[in-house]
């Protein structure tokens, strides 16, 4: 048998029981009237003879008399069950009406056009609860589809530099009829270096990705502690530098992805270390400001032009013409703390120093 459609399902959970007590109340009035009652005395009163009576003296209901009751019982609870049928039809379809919605508006989402969303269906109800969490699958979906189209148009573009090189240092190599086994060595060196700058570049890609893919597990933790954590694994990259190191790092408690959190934090602290001078400081703070965590990482450095400040926190970033091109590092740093900044919920503020610099603050 085919299935019925939820419409047709509800419009019988209406009727069924509607029948079922309309058949209850309509056979009450019969069943009573098809009780015995005394026959009237011969004096004409309904009741008791003074004498015997003979055996005719009880009178039931023929089922002539009941004929015509019965009847009209039958053709009202019939109109009322019909009544019923298109009552609870049309009641069903009101009460589905957002569900068709939903469902035609989820059919016509797909990877072209996931920016679209639900909304409110007008009512605070079931439905608007299945609305939001589809808006919700929806908006993680976009986030995941455009996180992908980015890390391969990023991946693709800085690949291909290093790539080049490796096979430009190999043909050489192999191309030079004098090449001792020193020189050969050399060219491996060469291309072992490579190699693990794209393994950093790739682990880099990755981390942003995931950064912009959300959150997938929430769980309460210190910031001050990954602060201090942080600041401890790159004291060797500061004493290499000669970056002293400042920190203030007070109790500051939240809720999020605690490896995204620590990926944050150490990318604002190699950032301040890599892009400062020697003899520079950085500062590192924790608190709670408002109730808010707040994390507040700050360099000496080279002078940075306001304008320019936007551009930092993008992948490979540019100032003007020309590319940023890092000695140790590939421009995604800040673009990955902004990523898991966004991620939390959290307010990302950057500003630059007039003695040159940056001052990176982000509230949780």
């Amino acid at each position: 048998m085919p299935r019925l459609t939820l419409r047709a399902q509800l419009t019988l959970l209406y009727v069924v029981p509607f029948l079922l007590s309309g058949v209850a109340l309509v056979s009450i009035p019969i069943l009573q009237t098809s009780q015995t009652s005394p026959a009237p005395n011969q004096f004409g009163n309904p009741g008791p003879a003074p004498f015997p009576v003979p055996s005719g003296g009880i009178r039931t209901e023929s089922s002539a008399d009941l004929g015509p009751l019965v009847a009209a019982s039958a053709i009202g609870l019939a109109v009322m069950v019909v009544i019923s049928v298109l009552l609870g039809w049309l009641i069903a379809g009101r009460f589905l009406r957002p569900l068709r919605t939903i469902t035609a508006t989820a059919r016509d989402i797909s990877a072209n056009n996931l920016h679209r969303r639900l909304g409110r269906t007008g009512h605070n109800d079931e439905f608007t609860v299945l609305a939001e969490t589809l808006d919700n699958l929806f908006q993680r979906l976009e986030s995941s589809f455009e996180s992908q189209r980015h890390f391969v148009a990023n991946a693709s573009h800085e690949l291909r530099t290093p790539l080049t090189a490796e096979r430009t240092l190999l043909q050489v190599a192999l191309a030079d009829p004098d090449a001792d086994a020193e020189t050969l060595r050399a060219a491996c060196r060469d291309v072992l270096a490579l190699g693990e700058a794209q393994e950093r570049l790739i682990n880099a890609l990755l981390t942003l990705a995931s950064s912009e893919q959300g959150i997938e597990h929430r769980e309460p933790f210190d910031l001050a502690a990954i602060a201090r954590t942080v600041v401890l694994g790159r004291s060797p990259l500061a004493r290499q530098r000669g970056v002293h190191v400042e920190t203030a790092l007070s109790p500051a408690p939240i809720t999020g992805d605690p490896s995204l959190v620590e990926s944050l934090v150490t990318n604002l602290v190699d950032n301040a270390l890599r892009h400062n001078v020697t003899g520079g400081t950085v500062s590192v703070t924790t608190s709670v400001v408002d109730g808010r965590a707040r994390i507040r990482v700050t360099n000496s450095g080279p002078v940075i032009p306001p304008e320019a400040v936007g551009h930092l926190f993008q992948p490979f970033q540019r100032l003007g013409a020309q590319r940023l091109r890092h000695t140790d590092g590939h421009g995604l740093g800040l673009a990955i703390v902004r990523a898991i900044a966004t991620a939390h919920g959290a307010t990302l503020t950057p500003a630059t120093r007039p003695e040159g610099g940056l001052d990176i603050e982000v509230m949780f």
